[in-house]
């Protein structure tokens, strides 16, 4: 053990001594190595000094190629705006004949699109949402438009809470660019295929949930939910059945007003595998809740959430992309670079489609240009500058109305643009039509109807064409009478209106065929008998023979005879001869009691058409006049016989030519009874039997009077 110590203690005191003898070494060492160095470094500076014109070329070139990473970065340098757009030229005209820089810059341009992409929709919610989409706008959604789906769906997936904001969102782009909206519902409905065969089940949720509110934003169509659900309840299982309810709760609500009559087939389905399946206590107690739901009017899921209802209705554009579509792509190559041989010609066009929705003029689009550009390595600088783009065009939009309010419509210099094309009159039109056929039902279709804007002065084209659409039927279908029926008992603007469309048809009526015109009077019949329009509108017709042609009686005869299925011929007696002073006044042309002619006239129509109980009055008052007519003759008769009787200087020549004139007389009237009795006949066998009576009377009185004389 001394022996080792020793030796250990010999060693270390032999290092201590060598390392001493060498520390005069290391020092030169380290003087001569600092000498070296310093040597070195002349030498690098010396080389850099004769390198530095051809680095400066370099930076030059990648500064050309590669603009944008001096201009904007995050660490980099302020560059003015006029500085930028001459940079940016300058690099596009040194990549025309350079293929190998114009890649270059196709790539720096496809990360700029992706990172202006993904970063508004990374911060999209329900406040900033109308400010987002004009920022997606301003960058090339047509080229990115792989990019734009991938990011919405990857984000829906990530935040399954926020799928309503996405789905506004959509909505919105699929409005002024449908090509974006269509891939997006199509590579939806490949990945729920795909989830749905691979039983994942959290992927099949977030999908339905996406698909569920873009059919409530009108995006995709009604009948791809439907599709969906008949999948998943086809061979029900605990999932599936999971899922369907699922996604039920979300668009559940809009069903119920598009088409509820398929809607209560998919919860009898629902209620039969409640019944009948054998699924678990958990998916039992939550079909049960849907059943609750559903019951309460899905009010806590609401068809669109408030301050997301961004799209008029006359500018939703609805895919009709179906889940057995064999046909279908996802465009994968749209998610990845590509090398665009028109790359300058269709930014320039995207530029003018650009500038077309967002309303900006030609002089601010290089500006704006310049910004999106500068701003796309960093969210926040794109951030800023969007939000002082959009304070310049507030600022811009109340000098507008400031300039408005000072120069009213009719002064000088302003110029007022009157539409002669009655464009917007047609997309009204056919906006009310598309309503009316697409419903189910006529509560639907006066929902939908109610739904439409209408300008001021437009509410008659409303009834105009409910009349028109219910004339083009090939038969009378009530589902037209229920609709104007509860559109006059909501409003009485729309009474006023069906008022009005009352008399215009009338009065045009032989402008119409048979069936159009029966179908027309089988629907103001239907009004009428509801009292949904007054019986004042009958005031319209006059039933004359000059007045009324073929058409018109048709119209009429249409009109009461459903009238008194619809009423009884009593009730449509008694409202014909109301006391209301309106309705009164309204039917005199229907009714004449002036003109014996006219009467005649009336009472023979009204007999034919199986009326006639309705004449009675008109028949009284005929009677009354043809009673009053014969008494005036025959007191003129007798009048005319005593004067002859008292004069006794006459001659008898005088009692010849008496007796002649007498004859004469006699024979008029009773010509005259003949005719009468003649026209009488058309009207009925009362009034011709007292006529003929009453001729027999006269003709004995004139008998007797000529022997006493």
């Amino acid at each position: 053990m001394s022996f080792v110590s020793g030796e250990s203690q010999h060693s270390r005191s032999s290092s201590r001594a060598s390392s001493a003898s060498d520390a005069p070494s290391r020092s030169e060492g380290r003087a001569v190595h600092s000498s070296d160095e310093s040597e070195g470094e002349v030498r690098e500076n010396t080389r850099s000094l004769r390198e530095s014109p051809r680095r400066q070329a370099a930076a030059r070139s990648r500064q050309v190629a590669l603009p944008a990473r001096l201009v904007g970065s995050a660490g980099g340098r302020y560059v003015p705006p006029a500085v930028k757009r001459k940079m940016l030229a300058e690099a596009e005209a040194s990549a025309a004949g350079n293929k190998g820089s114009d890649e270059t810059m196709q790539r720096e341009n496809w990360e700029r699109l992706k990172k202006r992409i993904n970063g508004p929709i990374n911060k999209v919610n329900t406040a900033n949402i109308k400010d987002i989409v004009v920022e997606l706008l301003s960058a090339n959604l047509i080229r990115g438009r792989g990019l734009f789906c991938r990011s919405v769906m990857r984000a829906q997936s990530l935040s399954s809470s926020f799928t309503p904001v996405y789905a506004a969102l959509v909505a919105v782009i699929n409005t002024k660019l449908p090509i974006v909206g269509d891939l997006l519902v199509t590579r939806l409905v490949l990945q729920f295929r795909r989830a749905f065969n691979r039983d994942d089940k959290d992927r099949c949720i977030s999908t339905a949930m996406f698909l569920a509110h873009l059919t409530n934003q009108r995006v995709a169509h009604e009948v791809l939910a439907f599709q969906l659900v008949s999948l998943l309840l086809e061979t029900p299982t605990d999932d599936s059945v999971e899922v369907a309810v699922a996604f039920m709760r979300e668009v559940g609500a809009f069903l119920l007003d598009a088409a509820p009559r398929v809607l209560n087939a998919v919860f009898d389905t629902f209620r039969s595998i409640l019944h009948e399946a054998d699924i678990d206590k958990r998916v039992q107690y939550m079909i049960e809740v849907l059943f609750q739901v559903r019951r309460d009017g899905f009010k806590d899921s609401p068809t669109i959430p408030e301050g997301l209802d961004l799209v008029e209705e006359e500018e939703q554009i609805v895919h009709e992309v179906a889940l057995d579509d064999d046909d279908l792509e996802a465009q994968d190559e749209l998610n990845v670079f590509s090398i665009d041989d028109d790359f300058a010609e269709n930014e320039q066009k995207y530029n003018s489609i650009k500038s077309e929705i967002l309303g900006e003029s030609e002089d601010s689009e290089g500006d704006q240009g310049s910004h999106s550009e500068s701003g796309s390595d960093s969210d926040s600088d794109s951030g800023s500058e969007g939000d002082s783009e959009s304070e310049e065009s507030d600022g811009d939009d109340g000098g507008d109305e400031a300039a408005g309010q000072a120069k009213p419509a009719g002064a000088p210099g302003v110029q007022k643009i009157h539409d002669l094309t009655e464009t917007e009159l047609v997309t009204l039109r056919r906006t009310i039509y598309l309503a009316i056929m697409s419903s189910l039902s006529f509560e639907e279709a006066s929902h939908k109807l109610l739904q439409i804007k209408i300008n001021p002065g437009e509410e008659q084209e409303m009834c105009n064409m409910v009349i028109e659409c219910c004339s083009q039927e090939r038969t009378y279908k009530t589902f037209y009478g229920l609709i104007g029926e509860r559109l006059c008992k909501l409003n009485r603007t729309w009474a006023n209106g069906f008022t009005l469309a009352f008399g215009s048809c009338y009065e045009n009526i032989h402008r119409y065929e048979t069936n159009h015109l029966r179908n027309i009077a089988h629907f103001f019949a239907h009004l009428l008998a509801s009292n949904a329009l007054h019986w004042s509108v009958l005031q319209a017709i006059v039933l004359t023979e000059e007045a009324t042609t073929s058409s018109s009686r048709i119209f009429l005869k249409v009109l009461l005879q459903d009238l008194a299925e619809e009423l009884g011929l009593q009730r449509l007696n008694e409202r014909l001869k109301s006391d209301d002073p309106r309705v009164s006044e309204a039917v005199k042309g229907m009714f004449p009691i002036s003109n014996p002619k006219a009467i005649r006239f009336a009472i023979n129509y009204y007999t034919s058409i199986g009326m006639g109980a309705i004449t009675e009055e008109m028949r009284e008052w005929l009677k009354t006049a043809q009673a009053k007519a014969m008494s005036e003759d025959s007191d003129s008769s007798s009048s005319g016989s005593s004067s002859g009787s008292g004069s006794d200087t006459d001659s008898g020549s005088g009692s010849e030519s008496g007796s002649s004139t007498g004859s004469y007389t006699s024979s008029g009237s009773d010509s005259d009874s003949g005719s009468e009795s003649d026209s009488e006949s058309d009207v009925s066998g009362s009034s011709r039997s007292s006529s003929c009576s009453s001729a027999s009377r006269r003709s004995e009185s004139r008998s007797r009077s000529r022997s006493g004389s």
